[in-house]
């Protein structure tokens, strides 16, 4: 199915009123968490958010914020041996920066699990201990840490498996290898972790950059809130609450003391633009060896039951939020996370004619409460070409991605609207995405209708002359769902990484 691309000028100053108060009942959790059938059995590849966004902690101007989180819901108690990064497993960021669905540059990141088989005298003989610390741990590769990890960048431009690769390094003495800080196993064994944690954000050379970038990566608080469990019990709530802007708070947010791992990086825009197209398009994947087999009698050391070989198989797939959590089909969500957005046609209908909201009909008791502009080429705007005028290339391949135009300001912190674009803070979602920007209430706004109530019947927005608000059964009611948890009130850093001290197991 083609995808039709339809011209949306003027949204900001047109929609910011209209859209503001608009808020969410959207059946999801933490935006990719546990989407897809396969993925559940994988939950060290499985990507859970992407962020893009100008970055606007003071003195960053000019620069770009990726961070890609991956294993779900962590539990801060899961000890013994808490959250490692797969070494078996490739994690990239993709970068699209011509529109043509395709990445131009890519960075991938692998992960050594170095186990020191740290021993204790018991008895006249030494004993391998079962913990990965045998002590407290304030350094990088301290010596009570018993299993280090560490992990490598490399930058590839062009095709991500046959274009050209060059390592990123240290810009501290060269190297290529950057220690992980461990998870926050608790406050005795690492008393300040966010001292700790700060002692591995580093400086890097990016070959073909000349200006200097950050990396960090390690567990982070899970940034996202969520009314998890509530929503998808058929949003197993009140419709008088739901609909009620003044309750937007009402319930505490049901994922807020899980902790995520973060791989996150801040580039000079310069270096991921390419000649005068200032919007880059992003998206994760995490990808792992077609083959395996499982030792019966596995060796001493660390994970050494799997025995994996082959090419790589990408598995995990995220840009947009929500995407496959809500809008893909449940045949086609692993199909989905093994695709790239240059075939994104394949999942057209899903988008065009989405079923979510004849879903929301059924479990808020509201027949007829559906969209009735079928096609939805407002979604297809929104989703899979950008907004133009604000984070649509020129030269635009429809194909779901996060975009960016890294030629808009970014908004202060303290500034930043909950709502981006909608809220009227035109560096917000989905212009990129930030941590505060609360996608679960914005991505409503078109879903239920709410672009069809600002564009009109004079198709203001030129999405299309059915996108009109007697299409919109809810009508105003539209503007004002959301599901009690608010997004802006999670902590956050005021700089790079962003994403706040992770929750301590023994908390």
């Amino acid at each position: 199915m083609t995808l039709t691309m339809l011209p949306v000028q003027r949204l900001l100053p047109v929609a910011a009123a209209a859209l503001a108060a608009f808020a969410a009942a959207l059946p999801a959790q933490a935006s990719s968490h546990r989407e897809a059938p396969y993925i559940t059995t994988q939950p060290k590849v499985d990507g859970t958010d992407f962020y893009m966004f100008s970055s606007y902690e003071p003195g960053r101007s000019g620069y770009v914020t990726l961070i890609a989180n991956y294993q779900p819901l962590q539990a801060p108690y899961g000890g013994p041996n808490y959250f490692s990064m797969d070494p078996n497993a490739l994690y990239e960021i993709h970068i699209d920066n011509n529109g043509d669905a395709k990445e131009d540059i890519s960075f991938q990141f692998r992960f050594k699990n170095a186990l020191k088989s740290i021993t204790l005298p018991i008895g006249g003989k030494n004993v391998a201990i079962p913990l990965i610390q045998a002590g407290g741990v304030t350094d990088p590769n301290a010596a009570a840490l018993n299993l280090n990890e560490t992990f490598s960048v490399d930058i590839v431009r062009g095709d991500r498996r046959s274009g050209t690769k060059a390592a990123i390094t240290n810009a501290s003495g060269g190297g290529a290898s950057f220690n992980k800080p461990v998870d926050y196993i608790g406050m005795k064994t690492i008393p300040d972790y966010a001292a700790y944690a700060a002692k591995h954000i580093y400086d890097v050379t990016i070959p073909g950059c000349t200006q200097p970038a950050k990396l960090f990566v390690g567990q982070r608080k899970e940034a996202f809130a969520v009314n998890l469990g509530t929503i998808f019990d058929l949003v197993n709530a009140p419709v008088a609450v739901i609909t009620d802007p003044a309750l937007i708070n009402a319930v505490p947010n049901t994922i807020d003391n899980t902790n995520v791992s973060s791989m996150a990086l801040e580039v000079h825009r310069s270096c991921l633009t390419q000649g005068s197209e200032t919007v880059i398009g992003g998206w994760t994947t995490a990808s792992l060896r077609q083959g395996g087999l499982l030792n019966p009698a596995p060796g001493k050391g660390h994970q050494t039951t799997g025995v994996p070989g082959g090419a790589w198989v990408q598995v995990s797939r995220l840009g947009m939020p929500l995407v496959n959590e809500v809008v893909i089909g449940l045949p086609d969500k692993d199909r989905f996370n093994s695709s790239k957005p240059k075939d994104d046609g394949q999942f057209a209908d899903y988008v065009t004619n989405p079923t979510l909201p004849a879903l929301l009909e059924i479990a808020l008791a509201l027949p007829g409460a559906a969209p009735k502009n079928i096609p939805r080429n407002d979604l297809v705007v929104t989703f899979l070409t950008g907004i133009r005028n604000v984070n649509q290339p020129a030269n635009v391949v429809a194909s779901e991605m996060l975009r960016l135009n890294t030629a808009t300001a970014p908004t202060p912190s303290a500034s930043q609207h909950r709502l981006g674009l909608a809220g009227g803070d035109a560096a917000g979602f989905p212009n990129g995405r930030r941590p505060k920007d609360d996608i679960v209430d914005i991505s409503l706004v078109a879903v239920m209708g709410g672009l069809c109530m600002v564009n009109g019947d004079g198709n203001t927005l030129n999405m299309g002359a059915d996108c009109k608000p007697a299409n919109v059964p809810l009508g105003a009611t539209s503007l004002k769902l959301h599901d009690a948890v608010d997004q802006a009130v999670v902590p956050l850093l005021p700089g790079f990484p962003y994403l706040a001290t992770p929750t301590p197991g023994s908390k």
